[in-house]
């Protein structure tokens, strides 16, 4: 698998991804009529919240991602973390479509469900991808 490089297609998803739900945000403001910051609208919070989490936490990843890729080439244990992380940020996204999966602390159902999946699911791969760098980093001591 080493002659495939994963990250554009990691860089595709994610890139899509969030310009979604960049569309989303600029959608929800030109009807709730809001330039800057959410105007009491729980509905514009949230989508600014979930596209905001998915930059926080893309941006980081696929560049750590990047660098494993170009220290090990592409792996089976790579597409498992991109697989990871990509399912993870789009259950966040999803769980943020709901006010249920953003607002309300109590109480468990699909949208709460998906955002516990989504961070655990980020979370995980994070670490996974940080074990690949630490040892491929160790490797070239």
């Amino acid at each position: 698998m080493s002659t495939l490089s994963l990250s554009p297609a990691l860089a595709a998803f994610l890139l899509v991804l969030q310009l979604s739900l960049m569309l989303a945000v600029g959608a929800t403001r030109g009807k709730a009529n809001v330039g800057v910051g959410t105007g009491g609208d729980q509905h514009l919070e949230r989508k600014i919240r979930r596209h905001g989490n998915l930059a926080e936490n893309a941006a980081l990843f696929l560049a750590a991602f990047v660098l494993a890729e170009a220290f090990i080439g592409a792996s089976t244990l790579l597409l498992a973390a991109a697989a990871v992380f990509s399912i993870a940020r789009l259950a966040h996204a999803l769980s943020f479509s709901s006010l249920q999966g953003s607002h309300l602390t109590t109480g468990f159902g699909l949208f709460p469900a998906l955002r516990m999946v989504g961070a655990f699911g980020t979370l995980a791969a994070g670490l996974m991808l940080a074990w690949i760098l630490a040892i491929a980093a160790i490797a070239q001591l």
